[in-house]
């Protein structure tokens, strides 16, 4: 019955790609071998940045980050912002959740380098016109195919925040400053944490929230993005 009663939705409402919006497909291969993977043995270990060989960048051997290592998905153009966008503003789950597959298929030692997992959170404004929080659903896919556990309770929203997209650097460096609170200490002693966003552009989220995490007494503070700007 359920199957009969998932075949009839689908005829009804077929499934659209998330990119192009093709019918058939949460996202079609056309979609899907549009997108740039970030090649981690071509990239800054830290922020990402391609630079042809796999050697932390000058940026970030000048700023030292708060976190150990990045790990990022896709490069945020083309089809795949499309995507992005059909996951953020148009409830598009499904979505959010292919796109985590698809990277984490890419990446073979991934789920060995954390021990738990800690969503970016948004503010209460954000999270009542989106319905959810896209880190949240990007954290339970993770956690779902590495068997790590999410604590979604541990970082939270001090301050409400801009947008950081529409804001310059220096924008979002003020923006974010204070921005997050940790609601416990304990759980996080002594272990790997890896903190998830949806998009890394300028890192100062990525960064404040790194710092909020380690007074927690983490081991490591590790970073994940489903994509980061070319």
């Amino acid at each position: 019955m359920h199957s009969l009663t998932k075949g009839l939705l689908e005829l009804i409402y077929p499934v659209r790609c998330g990119g192009c919006g093709a019918n058939g497909n949460i996202l079609c291969k056309q979609c899907i071998d549009s997108f740039r993977f970030v090649e981690e043995t071509s990239s800054c270990p830290i922020c990402g940045r391609l630079l042809g060989h796999r050697i932390v960048c000058g940026e970030c051997l000048d700023k030292k980050k708060p976190f150990e290592e990045g790990f990022y998905g896709f490069y945020y153009e083309n089809r795949l912002r499309d995507a992005i966008h059909s996951f953020k503003f148009s409830g598009r789950k499904d979505v959010g959740k292919c796109l985590v597959q698809l990277v984490l298929a890419k990446m073979n030692t991934f789920s060995g380098r954390f021990d738990c997992i800690v969503p970016v959170p948004v503010t209460g404004r954000r999270l009542k016109e989106r319905g959810f929080n896209q880190s949240f659903i990007i954290a339970e896919e993770i956690s779902g195919i590495t068997g790590k556990p999410v604590y979604h309770a541990v970082l939270e929203k001090a301050k409400e925040t801009k947008d950081q997209y529409a804001l310059s650097k220096d924008e979002r460096k003020r923006n974010i400053k204070g921005a997050f609170s940790l609601r416990s200490e304990d759980v996080l002693r002594g272990k790997r944490v890896l903190l998830i966003d949806d998009l890394y552009t300028t890192g100062q989220t990525a960064r404040e929230a790194s710092r909020t995490l380690a007074k927690g007494k983490a081991k490591a503070v590790l970073f994940f993005a489903l994509a980061r700007t070319p």
